[in-house]
C-alpha cells in the first residue's frame, strides 16, 4: 500500500493532481518495477503522464523518442512549467544550434535532466549514440509507436531502427505508447521493439462525448459556413488533404466573416507557428489544416472537428476526430464523403511499391465501409480497434439518431457464409460480391468460377447490398478479415454455428452517397425560384428601366433576379453576394429591389435560408483585378489575353462579368484601334434604342452578320454597359 500513497503524493507534488485517470497508476507501477510496458490509450486519456511521472521519480534520465519537433517543444515547455529548473527537460533535434546542444549535454551529465526528447533521426547519429552511452538512463519511451508499423497510419521507416540502437546504447526497460493501434499494428509494434512479453495496458477506445456524422460532399463549403455560424466562438479544426484546399477554404471562411487561419507544411515556419499559437491562445476560433496540424496540440476545448476530405485510414480518422472534446465536453465530428475522393487517393498511390499500394487500398476500403455503412458508427470504430461495443444504440452518431430501414437477412447471411466456405475462404470481398451478384469478370473467369453452382445465386440483390452484408457480418463477428493476407475473408466459429442453425439477422440499408456528387457551385440554381417574387422583380426592373431610360438588362440580368428569388437578400450587403451584382450595381440600383424583397418576405412569412448566399472568393478575383489594372494602363486586349493565358473570347467573358457586376471599365482605346467610328456608333445606338435583350445573336440578326463580327458587337456592348449602366 505504501507505494500507492507515494505515487499519489508524487502526482500532487509534481503535477498538482489528486487522482489518476483510467489505468495510469497501474502503468506507472509497472514501469517503476522495471518491466517493459505497452500502453494503448486513446487521445486525451493522459498518455504522456505515464512516462513523465516515473521519469521524475527514477534516478537517471528517461529517453523519450518522439517523431514530431512541434510536439517535443510543447512537452518540454509543459514540463518546465511544472518545475523550477529549466534543465529538467530538454529536446535534441535538428532545430538546435551548436551552443544549445552543448547546454543540453551539460545538463544531462550533471544529472539535472530527467527527460530527454529525441527524434528517431537524431537517435541514429553516431555522436549522439556515443554521448548517450555516458549517461545514466532510467528507461526508454517510444511515443506515437504506431509509426513503427506499415499498417499504422503514419509509417516512418526510421522507427524500425530503434531497437538495434537501444541495444547499442544500453538496454533498459522500454515503454511503447500509442493512441491508435489495431490488433495488427499492436503485434507489429511489439515484434519490432522486441517486447512481445511486455504487459499491455489497453484503455477503451470509446469516446462517449463525441458525436460522429458523415455527410454527402455537396456544397460542403456552404455547409461548413453554416455549421460554424451556428457555433460562433467555439474552437474548430477543419482538415483538408491538400495545401491548396486549405488556403482556398480558409480564404472563403474569412470572406464570410469567420475568424479562421490556415496551417500546412508549405507555409513559412513563423506564419505557421503564429497561426498555431493564435488558435491555442483563442485569438482565432477556426484552423483549416492538413493533417500535419494538431499532433500533440493539447487544446482541451476543441468543439468541432470537420473533415472536408475523408482521411486515408480509420486510424487517421480516429486520431483526428479525437482532438475534439478532450475535456469531456461536447465534441462534434463531421466528415464530408464522396467516392470521388477515394478514387483520387487511390490514384496518389500509383507508383508506390505494390505491397504498400495493397496496404493503402486495404486501409482505404475500411474508410469507405465506415462512411457508407448505416450501423452505429461507434460499433464500427471500436470493432476496428479490436473492441466490442455492445449497446444497441449509442445516441451520439448520425446512424443511431436517424436509423435506416432494416430488412430480415437470415437467408442471405447464410448464403454469404456458405459461399465463402464453398470458395475455400481464399477470396476478398471484391471477389465474393460480384460472384454472388452474378457479375462475371476476368478474375472470376480465370478461376472458372462463372461455372460454379453458386455463381449468381444472389443476383436478385445488387452488389451494394452484398457489400453491406459483409460489413455487417464482420462487425457481428461472423466473418474475419485477414489483414496480412490483404483482406481475405474467413468464417469464424460463430459464423459456422449460424450456418448450422440460422436465426433472425436484420440487415440495415446503407447510405447512398451517389457516385456523381455535385461539384460545389456558387449561389444560384440549387433551390427553387420563388415564381411570384421573380415576376415582381422583373416588373420592378421594367419600371426602373423606363424611368431611367435604360434597357432592363443594363440594370440586372435575369440570372441575378433568379438568384434574388431563391435567396431573398434584404440588405444591400446581402445583395452584393448575388452573382452578377457587385457593389457598384447594388448601390446604384439595389435599394428598391431589397425593399421589395423585404416586404414580400414579411407579408408571406417566408423562412429565409440561414445560409444566405455564401460569398465566394472568386478565385478569379485576382484575375479580374489584374485585368482591370491592365485596362487602366491601356494595354491592348489581345496582349492582356495572351499574358493571362486566355483566348480572346474568354477575356471578353471576364470583362463582361466585371461590367455586369457594376464596375466601370474604359476600353475605348482598344475599340478605336480595331473598328471605325460608324460601325461602333451603329452598335452602340442599337443597344441604346432598339435592343430588348443583351443577346449577341439578336444583335447580329438586327445589324447583319456580314458587316459586323461577334467580337466587335461584344466590345461595344461592354462599352455601352459600362457607360450607361455603371
Amino acid at each position: 500500500m505504501g507505494k500507492k500513497v507515494d505515487l499519489v503524493a508524487h502526482l500532487k507534488k509534481h503535477f498538482g493532481f489528486d487522482t489518476f485517470k483510467g489505468n495510469q497508476e497501474e502503468v506507472i507501477q509497472n514501469i517503476l518495477k522495471g518491466n517493459d510496458t505497452f500502453v494503448l490509450m486513446p487521445t486525451g486519456g493522459g498518455k504522456s503522464l505515464c512516462y513523465q511521472l516515473p521519469a521524475l521519480i527514477l534516478p537517471g534520465t528517461a529517453i523519450i523518442i518522439s517523431p514530431l519537433i512541434a510536439l517535443m517543444k510543447n512537452q518540454v515547455d509543459a514540463m518546465r512549467g511544472f518545475s523550477e529548473d529549466d534543465g529538467i527537460a530538454h529536446f535534441l533535434n535538428s532545430s538546435l544550434t551548436k551552443a544549445a546542444i552543448t547546454k543540453v549535454k551539460e545538463d544531462m551529465l550533471s544529472g539535472k535532466t530527467k527527460l530527454l526528447y529525441v527524434a528517431p533521426e537524431s537517435l541514429t547519429k553516431e555522436e549522439n549514440i556515443e554521448f548517450l552511452k555516458q549517461v545514466e538512463i532510467s528507461f526508454y519511451a517510444v511515443d506515437e509507436a504506431h509509426c513503427i508499423s506499415e499498417w499504422g497510419h503514419d509509417f516512418r521507416p526510421e522507427y524500425r531502427r530503434i531497437r538495434p540502437i537501444i541495444e547499442e546504447i544500453g538496454e533498459k526497460p522500454l515503454i511503447a505508447l500509442t493512441a491508435t493501434a489495431t490488433p495488427k499494428v499492436q503485434s507489429d509494434i511489439q515484434k519490432s521493439l522486441g517486447m512481445s512479453k511486455s504487459m499491455v495496458f489497453k484503455s477503451s477506445f470509446n469516446r462517449p462525448n463525441l458525436y460522429y456524422e458523415v455527410r454527402a460532399k455537396k456544397h460542403a463549403t456552404k455547409q461548413i459556413i453554416k455549421i460554424l455560424k451556428e457555433n460562433v466562438g467555439k474552437s474548430a479544426i477543419i482538415y483538408c488533404l491538400s495545401r491548396k484546399k486549405v488556403e482556398e477554404l480558409a480564404e472563403n471562411l474569412v470572406v464570410n466573416g469567420i475568424n479562421a487561419r490556415a496551417y500546412h507544411a508549405g507555409m513559412d515556419a513563423s506564419t505557421r507557428a503564429g497561426n498555431q499559437d493564435a488558435f491555442l491562445m483563442e485569438e482565432t476560433d477556426v484552423i483549416v489544416a492538413t493533417i500535419a496540424f494538431g499532433m500533440g496540440i493539447d487544446k482541451p476545448d476543441v468543439r468541432i472537428v470537420i473533415h472536408y476530405d475523408i482521411p486515408k485510414s480509420l486510424e487517421g480518422y480516429y486520431q483526428e476526430t479525437g482532438r475534439a472534446g478532450r475535456d469531456g465536453g461536447e465534441g462534434k465530428c463531421i466528415t464530408f464523403y464522396s467516392y470521388k475522393d477515394i478514387q483520387k487517393l487511390e490514384k496518389f498511390m500509383q507508383g508506390k511499391p505494390i505491397a504498400e499500394q495493397e496496404i493503402g487500398k486495404q486501409l482505404l476500403l475500411e474508410t469507405v465501409s465506415y462512411a457508407e455503412s448505416s450501423i452505429c458508427r461507434r460499433k464500427i470504430l471500436l470493432h476496428y480497434f479490436g473492441e466490442k461495443y455492445t449497446e444497441e444504440n449509442c445516441d451520439t452518431c448520425d446512424n443511431c439518431c436517424h436509423p435506416k430501414e432494416q430488412s430480415e437477412g437470415k437467408d442471405n447471411v447464410a448464403l454469404m457464409i456458405k459461399t465463402i466456405l464453398a470458395l475455400k475462404e481464399r477470396f476478398k470481398a471484391d471477389y465474393i460480391v460480384p460472384f454472388l451478384a452474378g457479375n462475371s469478370n476476368s478474375a472470376i473467369k480465370s478461376y472458372k468460377h462463372h461455372e460454379h453452382e453458386l455463381f449468381g445465386e444472389g443476383k436478385e440483390k445488387e452488389e451494394k447490398y452484398w457489400n453491406a452484408v459483409i460489413r455487417q457480418l464482420l462487425v457481428a463477428g461472423f466473418l474475419i478479415k485477414e489483414i496480412e493476407n490483404y483482406g481475405i475473408l474467413k468464417v469464424s466459429e460463430a459464423g459456422r454455428a449460424f450456418l448450422e442453425k440460422p436465426v433472425s439477422f436484420m440487415i440495415t440499408q446503407e447510405h447512398d452517397f451517389e457516385m456523381d456528387d455535385v461539384e460545389e457551385k456558387s449561389a444560384g440554381g440549387t433551390a427553387a425560384v420563388d415564381p411570384q417574387l421573380f415576376n415582381m422583380l422583373k416588373d420592378l426592373r421594367k419600371r426602373i428601366s423606363k424611368r431611367k431610360n435604360l434597357p432592363p438588362f443594363v440594370i440586372f440580368q435575369d440570372p441575378s433576379l433568379e438568384a434574388m428569388a431563391i435567396h431573398y437578400p434584404i440588405s444591400i450587403e446581402e445583395l452584393m453576394n448575388i452573382p452578377g451584382v457587385g457593389s457598384g450595381k447594388a448601390n446604384r440600383f439595389g435599394k428598391e429591389f431589397v425593399e421589395l424583397i423585404k416586404s414580400h418576405v414579411e407579408e408571406n412569412e417566408i423562412d429565409r435560408p440561414i445560409d444566405m448566399v455564401v460569398k465566394s472568393v472568386a478565385n478569379k478575383s485576382k484575375n479580374k483585378i489584374a485585368i482591370i489594372q491592365s485596362i487602366d494602363r491601356k494595354v491592348p486586349l489581345d496582349d492582356i489575353a495572351e499574358s493571362r493565358g486566355l483566348e480572346m473570347g474568354e477575356l471578353l467573358s471576364e470583362i463582361e462579368s466585371i461590367v455586369y457586376s457594376g464596375t466601370r471599365v474604359n476600353i475605348d482605346y482598344y475599340i478605336d484601334q480595331v473598328m471605325d467610328e460608324d460601325h461602333r456608333d451603329d452598335i452602340f445606338y442599337y443597344y441604346k434604342e432598339d435592343a430588348e435583350t443583351d443577346d449577341i445573336g439578336s444583335a447580329l440578326d438586327e445589324l447583319g452578320e456580314d458587316e459586323y463580327s461577334e467580337e466587335n458587337v461584344r466590345l461595344v456592348r461592354i462599352k455601352f454597359l459600362s457607360e450607361v449602366g455603371n
